[in-house]
């Protein structure tokens, strides 16, 4: 990655009138770029903060840019990837538990849009039925209007499932948003087809549930227990050829970023290796700020 010399800020003490403001030296912040659209990512990826406006500053200063002492770390932007039953759920569960980042399921909004019965709904289901990809111009609308939530914005955002070809992460870069860490789940092929054969979806809580690792408490859930339309095996083995396919290209807008998981070790295990990650993330983004700061 290219890095450019300095960002320019001002920062003054006390308001100053438009006749005085040329005569003030402004500070340099080194190594975050001031002509670069993309210089917001460099600065995640140098674990460099950003700079809260003060309010009452901004207002006695217009248009002059005032910065306060203050600074907070970039909100984490994380993609996580892996084929169906990879354990990107799990995972994101317990990595939204701990970090408090916004959730964004490609696949739980597809079926959302499939459900409502919508006319996108209905063409996004004649693909997935198929086991291929649902096509662009209907994900990419719906994964950019969530991302763009204030939410995602303030908190960060987990994107779980998508980009799944390099044509939507084209698209996803194209739009302006890349991640900080690209999160892949590697599990055989056998045992994936396992693990979506034997789901079953609770119609009336939304929990999913497995036949063999994870079955229902009661007899009366197990008799409601419904399976997803594409979670047969001739479905599964289509949809793991697809990913296999898409996967290499999708890797390669991220190779920078990407990490690669076990996805076969128990899911607690799973998770320390991805809490690691994080956290070492968080902290360098700490300790830039105190260097800053000094």
């Amino acid at each position: 990655m290219a890095l450019h010399s300095s960002f320019t800020a001002c920062a003054y003490a006390t308001p100053v009138s438009p006749s005085r403001q040329r005569q003030r030296q402004p500070i340099n912040f080194p190594y975050v770029s001031s002509n670069s659209i993309s210089s917001s990512r460099q600065c995640r990826a140098l674990a460099l903060p950003r700079f809260d406006i003060s309010p009452s500053l901004k207002a006695t200063c217009s248009p002059v840019l005032m910065v306060t002492a203050r600074a907070t770390p970039e909100p984490l932007r994380v993609m996580i990837s892996g084929a169906p039953a990879s354990g990107k759920g799990t995972q994101c569960e317990l990595i939204t538990q701990k970090f408090d980042l916004v959730h964004i399921a490609a696949g739980d909004l597809l079926r959302a849009e499939v459900n409502s019965g919508s006319k996108n709904g209905k063409l996004a289901k004649q693909y997935m039925e198929k086991g291929q990809l649902v096509p662009n111009e209907i994900v990419v609308l719906m994964v950019k209007e969530r991302l763009l939530q204030p939410d995602s914005q303030e908190k960060g955002w987990l994107l779980d499932g998508y980009p799944r070809s390099y044509s939507q992460a084209t698209a996803l870069k194209e739009l302006g948003f890349e991640p900080d860490l690209f999160i892949l789940l590697e599990v055989s092929e056998e045992s994936l087809v396992e693990r979506v054969v034997g789901r079953r979806l609770d119609p009336v809580t939304g929990k999913i549930y497995h036949l063999k690792y994870s079955p229902p408490d009661t007899e009366e859930v197990a008799a409601r227990l419904t399976q997803r339309f594409d979670d047969t095996e001739e479905k599964v083995r289509l949809r793991l050829h697809t990913h296999h396919q898409n996967l290499e290209d999708v890797l390669s807008m991220y190779q920078d970023v990407t990490v690669k998981v076990n996805g076969n070790a128990p899911k607690a295990e799973v998770f320390d290796q991805i809490d690691r990650l994080l956290s070492g993330l968080i902290e360098q983004r700490k300790a830039a700020i105190k260097s800053l700061a000094a």
